[in-house]
């Protein structure tokens, strides 16, 4: 396929000039991604897309993350491994949403799966009131097999902007109807609760609707990895209420590790799946929790999450080798938190302190109650995280039990995570910028049919159309 072709027709020929890559010059850079798209099918596309989602990835996270993995591993994140074998295109992406130069991850998804951008907070619904059709749709409709995988629950923001339509991004129970009569092929990720007569407003009992429909309903870890491949019956697994643990609380519960997938466990079933559909797919990928873990300043659930994430770009450039006909797309909606490793003379002894951390913030918060000792907390976290702190410190911590005022989304018990994160600081060396969603370009990276025609800047909604003629849709 010709770069000319690509993009008559379309903004993209219009944005940037080649960006160099880590590893050598614009020429070099330009050099590799000639090849970079080598294969497809017969008419030079895509057969497949997977779209990877590192939700709320600063680029801090994605560095050391991959720090992380090398100190404790000896071996670089599989993200920047691309980078390094030349096998990636790579771009900056603008994040921002209709409303504000700082997205949330509905319209930041929406500007993908609509290909408009709109309002925070609405999912694929413009101000006007017009309603976009989400990428997801368009595949299904032109024959392909479709499906999402998240470590949030499936009806959240980024999962739902590739899916459906709706102005309130928060009416999850709502979108959990609206999943059903679409059949998307797979579906897999968090928040039962929206489909549990028990926990639903209007008392239906979904998870009933979709097995009268025809769907497989899978619960729990054994009865997704023992699946029949039967393509033509869609899946939808709703693992636990909520998100799913954060990974590195996960490694530490035998009881969670029987009962729940990892993210790379869902992709790799997703994609076992629907690589069987005689017409292709297209399969978004979300590392949810990342997000969640930057809105609490939450360094372990932050870094480890992150890898968990890598573990599933593992699977999923491990399948598109094979294949030779999928186009990989990864990267992130916006940045959160913007977090850093600091320099100081102890700065690495500070940060291998992560290697051997066996608990998240959120384990420790959520296990301390008002008559907490500071003793007991001391303790608490250095079975954790191996971080002493002060008696000063640790009643400090506690008095936010008395008066619960703790900041960050996704803290309804208001705990002080803010606060513990400024300790932790100087025993890791990481230090945060706040609690919310940045402005920041986002990483883009691609690889496979197509991906040598990625400008080296976008905007998000321009990669709507560039996944609909990459696909030839």
């Amino acid at each position: 396929m010709k770069r000319r072709d690509f993009f008559r027709n379309t903004a993209l020929g219009a944005l940037g000039t080649a960006l160099a890559g880590p590893l050598g010059a614009i020429g070099q850079t330009q050099q590799r991604n000639d090849n970079l798209d080598a294969y497809g099918d017969s008419t030079g596309h895509a057969r497949n897309i997977i779209f990877m989602v590192s939700d709320g990835m600063s680029n801090g996270t994605l560095t050391m993350a991959s720090l992380l993995r090398q100190r404790k591993e000896g071996r670089q994140s599989h993200w920047l491994q691309l980078y390094e074998s030349g096998k990636a295109a790579r771009a900056l992406m603008s994040t921002a949403s209709a409303s504000s130069l700082v997205t949330d991850s509905a319209a930041g998804s929406s500007a993908w799966g609509g290909g408009v951008r709109v309002p925070n907070g609405s999912l694929n619904v413009g101000a006007d009131g017009t309603h976009y059709t989400p990428i997801l749709q368009k595949f299904k409709k032109a024959g392909k097999a479709t499906g999402c995988v998240t470590s949030v629950p499936i009806t959240h923001a980024t999962p739902a902007g590739f899916c459906i339509n709706n102005s309130h991004r928060g009416d999850m129970a709502e979108i959990a109807r609206q999943y059903l009569p679409l059949r998307f092929d797979v579906m897999l990720g968090g928040g039962r609760e929206y489909f549990l007569p028990g926990t639903r407003k209007d008392k239906q009992d979904l998870l009933q609707q979709y097995k009268t429909n025809g769907y497989t309903v899978a619960d729990n870890r054994d009865a997704l990895l023992q699946l029949p491949l039967s393509p033509a019956v869609p899946v939808i697994g709703a693992f636990c209420e909520n998100g799913l643990p954060y990974a590195l609380d996960r490694e530490q519960d035998a009881t969670l590790r029987q009962q729940l997938p990892t993210l790379a466990e869902m992709t790799t079933q997703a994609i076992r799946r629907l690589s069987l559909h005689p017409k292709g797919f297209m399969l978004q990928v979300e590392g949810g929790k990342v997000d969640w873990a930057a809105h609490a300043n939450d360094a372990a659930a932050l870094l480890y999450d992150q890898l968990a994430f890598d573990d599933a770009i593992k699977v999923v450039l491990d399948f598109a080798e094979a294949d030779k006909n999928t186009l990989v797309i990864i990267t992130t909606d916006h940045g959160n938190a913007n977090p850093g490793l600091y320099y100081s003379d102890k700065t690495d002894d500070r940060f291998d302190k992560l290697q051997h951390m066996r608990h998240t913030n959120d384990w420790i918060l959520n296990g301390i109650q008002r008559d907490t000792t500071p003793a007991a907390l001391i303790a608490r976290i250095e079975h954790a995280q191996g971080i002493v702190i002060t008696p000063a410190e640790a009643a400090a911590v506690l008095t936010h039990y008395t008066r619960p005022d703790g900041e960050g989304l996704y803290n309804p018990r208001k705990l002080p995570f803010k606060e513990l994160a400024a300790i932790q600081s100087t025993h890791t060396a990481i230090s945060w910028g706040g609690m919310d969603h940045t402005a920041d370009y986002a990483e883009l990276a691609m690889t496979g049919p197509g991906s040598a025609m990625l400008p080296s800047f976008v905007k998000n909604a321009d990669l709507h159309r560039f996944m609909l003629q990459a696909a030839g849709i």
